[in-house]
C-alpha cells in the first residue's frame, strides 16, 4: 500500500508539465478524534450511560474493604469454622466484584468503539468536504513520515466537524 502511494506521488510530481500544481493536505486523525465535538459529546454520553454501574461497583468494592477490615479486627476472636466461612465469603465477593469490573470495562470498550466508528464516518465526510471546498487534490492521514504545517489541515477539519450534526 505504501509503495503504491509512493508510485502515485512520483507520477503526480513527474507530470508537472501536465498538472500545474497539486494541492496536498494532511490531517492528524488522532488529534481529530480527540478534539472533535462529536467525540466530546460521545464521551459525556458514555460517562452518563455507565455512571450508575461504575458507582455501584465502587460501592461494592468499599463494602468488601470494610468487611475485610472488620474480619482482620475480629479474626482473632473467631472460631476456626467462622473464620474460614468469613474468608470464603469475602473471597466470593472479591471474585464477583472482579467479574463485574471486567464486564463493565468490556461494555464500556464496546460502546466506545461504536461511538468512535460513528465519529470516524463523520471525519471522512468532513475531510472530503474540506478537500472539495479548499481545492485539495490529495489528503493524507496515515503512513506519512512528515507533514509540514503548510499542508496540515487538521484544525480546518475539526472546525468542519463542528458544523456537522
Amino acid at each position: 500500500m505504501k509503495s503504491m502511494l509512493a508510485i502515485i506521488l512520483i507520477l503526480i510530481f513527474n507530470t508537472s508539465n501536465v498538472i500545474a500544481e497539486v494541492k496536498i493536505g494532511f490531517v492528524e486523525i488522532q488529534k481529530i478524534l480527540k478534539n472533535a465535538p462529536q467525540t466530546v459529546k460521545a464521551n459525556k454520553n458514555l460517562e452518563k450511560e455507565f455512571t450508575k454501574r461504575t458507582n455501584k461497583l465502587k460501592k461494592a468494592v468499599k463494602s468488601i474493604q470494610s468487611k475485610e477490615a472488620a474480619f482482620r479486627k475480629d479474626s482473632m476472636t473467631m472460631s476456626d469454622g467462622d473464620r474460614a466461612k468469613k474468608q470464603k465469603e469475602i473471597q466470593g465477593l472479591k471474585i464477583d466484584a472482579k467479574r463485574t469490573e471486567r464486564e463493565v470495562r468490556e461494555d464500556i470498550d464496546l460502546r466506545r468503539r461504536e461511538e468512535i466508528a460513528k465519529v470516524q464516518k463523520l471525519v471522512n465526510i468532513a475531510v472530503e468536504n474540506v478537500a472539495k471546498d479548499k481545492g485539495y487534490d490529495l489528503v493524507l492521514y496515515q503512513g506519512v513520515a512528515y507533514a509540514g504545517k503548510k499542508v496540515d489541515i487538521t484544525d480546518v477539519v475539526i472546525d468542519a466537524l463542528g458544523k456537522l450534526k
